[in-house]
């Protein structure tokens, strides 16, 4: 496992030129995965529901068994916890999705803000620069934001 995700951060800071470099279906969801962690992270310790949100997430839309999808998270946490920015995530998806696979990881995203209930600045923030990174509009952004929570019922603190 840690010779994987050893791969996998090699893969992402070597100075190859990326049409060089190959990045298999397991990076790419190791670096969502990557994502979805920091982002439950960002208000401090995730909570309960945020977990299960998450491992949800994981299992339904990854279509992985729960064993699995808790080796992906153990792996993914460990990763976000050495990552110095979104940037070394947010290549590996550009590198290896379509538009439309990048928009359904920023609505996953939403999912996992409005999990809990709470919309917090920061993980608006964070959203907004993944989604940034990811090359989806502003328009689609929001978009996703506003289904993801019509969908929740979750308060909005920009309105």
């Amino acid at each position: 496992m840690l010779d994987r995700l050893r791969h996998f951060i090699i893969d992402v800071i070597s100075p190859e030129a990326p049409e060089t470099r190959s990045f298999d279906e397991t990076g790419c969801k190791l670096a969502a995965t990557a994502l979805f962690i920091h982002i439950i992270s960002l208000d401090g310790a995730p909570s309960d529901v945020e977990i299960r949100t998450l491992h949800e997430l994981i299992e339904t839309r990854f279509g992985l068994d729960p064993g699995t999808a808790n080796k992906l998270i153990t792996s993914a946490t460990l990763a976000e916890g050495e990552a110095v920015d979104l940037y070394q995530f947010t290549s590996v998806l550009m590198r290896s999705l379509n538009d439309e696979d990048r928009l359904r990881i920023v609505e996953m995203m939403w999912e996992l803000v409005y999990a809990d209930d709470h919309v917090s600045e920061f993980e608006e923030n964070v959203v907004w620069r993944a989604a940034d990174l990811l090359a989806i509009s502003s328009r689609d952004r929001i978009k996703l934001k506003h289904r993801v929570g019509s969908r929740r019922s979750a308060p909005d603190p920009a309105t």
